[in-house]
């Protein structure tokens, strides 16, 4: 029988293999948040991750690897449960559409890697550049986001027509590989509806939300739907925020397709966070803990609104 496992988590790990024996690990990648097994964002290093589990996995992909002789990139898939027990699923033998958040902290050319390993060449060549497992570093956070031609109101049924008006974001710690995204691009319904993938880098997990979601709101698309206000719920939401995602997400959490009214709360929010931080006087970098910042909305919301109109008071009691 086949083990059941209930809502895990979808870890991956990346490795490298020349034919000289060397097999190294180049971290591991969350792909929990998918629909039908269609990936939507990916993340690394995983987020929330307990190191002893990391390690294991690491350790296990560069034992499988090397066990069957195997030369070139490799991701060697794995799911987590809610104990923290992982389970071997597969080993892709080939480059995965979500490389690019290994590539953005390790600093590893993947693409390149693979052919210079085919070439014949080991992995302390210097343009792969790791001799032993301690010489690689990771930096940071990374955090794809595919954007698709689907619509996800009307069961992510695929767009398809003319892109009439096409503008991407960019700036630092931002990546675009592009496909079919530029203006004039005519959007098939016979091939896959993958227009571009956004990869979002910063120091911190919760840095790397704050400019994925700054990247998508750069990413303007006329004449075909998207998914991009869709994704940005999921760059919002507090389970993923908190690495607590698992492969049933998205068919568990409805409100992900409330794309209007997560928005209005968004907006809601800052308007009373402005305002609360108006009314007691807090200076911008004044630490406040979490009890005195519910008293003070607590007081915020029964105060008269006397005196306020027009202000951001108003705005956020209204």
């Amino acid at each position: 029988l086949e083990k059941l496992i209930l809502r895990p988590r979808h870890i991956e790990v990346q490795i490298l293999a020349d034919r000289h024996g060397n097999v190294i690990s180049l971290g591991d990648r969350d792909c929990s948040v998918q629909r039908r097994n269609q990936k939507l964002l990916e993340e690394a290093p995983a987020w929330g991750l307990a190191p002893e589990l990391r390690a294991e996995m690491g350790q296990a992909a560069v034992r499988a690897a090397r066990a069957v002789g195997y030369e070139s990139a490799g991701t060697v898939e794995f799911l987590v449960d809610k104990s923290g027990n992982h389970y071997f699923i597969e080993m892709n033998p080939r480059i995965q559409v979500e490389h690019t958040v290994t590539e953005m902290v390790t600093g590893v050319d993947l693409v390149r890697s693979q052919i210079l390993i085919a070439e014949g060449c080991p992995l302390s060549d210097p343009r792969i550049g790791i001799r032993k497992q301690s010489d690689l570093h990771l930096n940071g956070y990374a955090i794809q986001c595919r954007v698709t031609t689907e619509d996800p109101a009307n069961n992510f049924a695929p767009d398809n027509g003319k892109i009439e008006a096409y503008r991407s974001g960019g700036g630092f710690g931002v990546r675009l590989d592009g496909g079919n995204a530029f203006t004039g691009a005519e959007i098939s319904p016979y091939y896959d509806s993958l227009l571009v993938k956004v990869t979002s880098w910063d120091n911190t997990f919760e840095g790397a939300c704050r400019r994925a979601t700054r990247a998508l709101s750069e990413e303007h698309v006329r004449g075909v739907k998207t998914n991009i206000p869709f994704v940005t719920n999921i760059l919002h939401h507090p389970k993923f925020q908190a690495g607590q995602c698992h492969t049933k997400f998205i068919d568990d959490t409805p409100e992900l397709f409330e794309i209007g009214e997560l928005r209005r709360k968004h907006r809601v929010g800052r308007a009373v966070f402005a305002g609360v931080c108006t009314a007691q006087r807090w200076k911008p970098g004044r630490a406040v803990t979490e009890d005195e910042f519910l008293a003070a909305v607590k007081n915020f919301e029964n105060a008269p609104m006397s005196g306020a109109h027009g202000t951001k008071e108003s705005e956020a009691r209204r």
